[in-house]
């Protein structure tokens, strides 16, 4: 093929996908986010409702909706049960989304109930605590947990097997304590979780670094670790210490992304993995990604699926470990 040639196939090429993506745009988008606003969630959908008007991607910003409730639950059982075929809703899903779906949290519906469509970035665990705590470190917080875990009210995205939970129950293993003894107060997400703690609700959060960062940055919080194979380099997040470097081996990273309905047309699932596959190659996206104090995790379609049942089967392991499920 001569260069003109190739230079034509190539022009052809984007022309179609151009039209492919104008066509089908979606009337009426939307994202729900399935927690309260603040929190992870709520940032998931929000930086890509940003991205995909940068990208001109789409012509008008979607709306973004909450449906808090399970932490996720209620969102997947109302996508699945009264809007299957919806080809404008995306709805937000986490690593402990997938967590959920693994102890059989979200009812009926599986892990197979929606078409898994993309992941586009991932956080990390992390523990947070008021600015003037008088816990310093993870020891000093060990400590007091072995010493009366029932002093020591810890606030969690969710209850007893949640993704929040884990990370705590792990410590507590690690400690020689029974996750089963630590006291928890169970609620909606990041957002939540922040608001408790910021008023003296609870004295620790186990939550994720980016739900934390603005708290942090303002000097209300602190993070006594996050669960990364190191520290991260952010500027801002490079004095965060790990949990394995102070000595617990716990790595926890929290995938973001979205689903569509189970009925949800092929065309219109392709116009929406077209748009994701464009979005998460841009430097543009990028920016916006790191913003929000995620890092790079970009995974879209069969893929995405095949990652997606393999986690979920990995969870269901853990949470037999833990006396979770059967």
């Amino acid at each position: 093929m001569t260069l003109s040639l190739r230079r034509f196939a190539l022009a052809a090429s984007c022309l179609l996908v151009a039209t492919q993506l104008t066509a089908a745009e979606p009337k009426r988008p939307e994202c729900i986010a399935p927690a309260s606003p603040g929190g992870g969630f709520d940032l998931t959908c929000k930086l890509v409702q940003s991205a995909l008007v940068n990208e001109k991607l789409l012509s008008k910003p979607m709306r973004v909706t909450y449906m808090p409730g399970g932490v996720g639950a209620v969102a997947y059982n109302a996508v699945v049960a009264q809007r299957p075929a919806d080809g404008g809703t995306l709805v937000a899903w986490s690593s402990g989304s997938l967590l959920n779906l693994a102890q059989g949290k979200f009812g009926r519906f599986d892990e197979n109930a929606v078409r898994w469509l993309a992941a586009v970035g991932t956080s990390y665990g992390a523990i947070a605590v008021k600015s003037d705590s008088p816990y310093k470190n993870l020891n000093d917080l060990v400590e007091a947990l072995k010493k009366d875990p029932s002093k020591v009210v810890i606030g969690s995205g969710g209850t007893v097997g949640s993704q929040d939970w884990m990370q705590t129950a792990l410590i507590a293993k690690a400690a020689g304590i029974n996750p089963r003894d630590l006291r928890y107060v169970a609620l909606e997400g990041g957002g939540e979780i922040a608001t408790a703690l910021l008023g003296g609700h609870i004295q620790v959060g186990s939550t994720d670094i980016s739900d934390s960062m603005p708290h942090i940055l303002s000097g209300d919080m602190r993070l006594l670790a996050v669960f990364s194979e190191k520290r991260l380099d952010e500027p801002e997040m490079k004095d965060i210490p790990t949990a394995k470097e102070q000595g617990y081996d716990i790595v926890w990273p929290v995938v973001r992304g979205f689903y569509l309905g189970p009925k949800v047309s092929d065309e219109d699932y392709a116009w929406w993995k077209a748009a994701f596959d464009k979005l998460l190659v841009s430097e543009d996206f990028a920016a916006l990604r790191d913003q929000r104090e995620l890092f790079p995790f970009a995974m879209t379609g069969a893929e995405l699926d095949v990652y997606v049942k393999k986690q979920v089967a990995d969870y269901k392991v853990l949470a037999k470990e833990f006396g979770l499920i059967q």
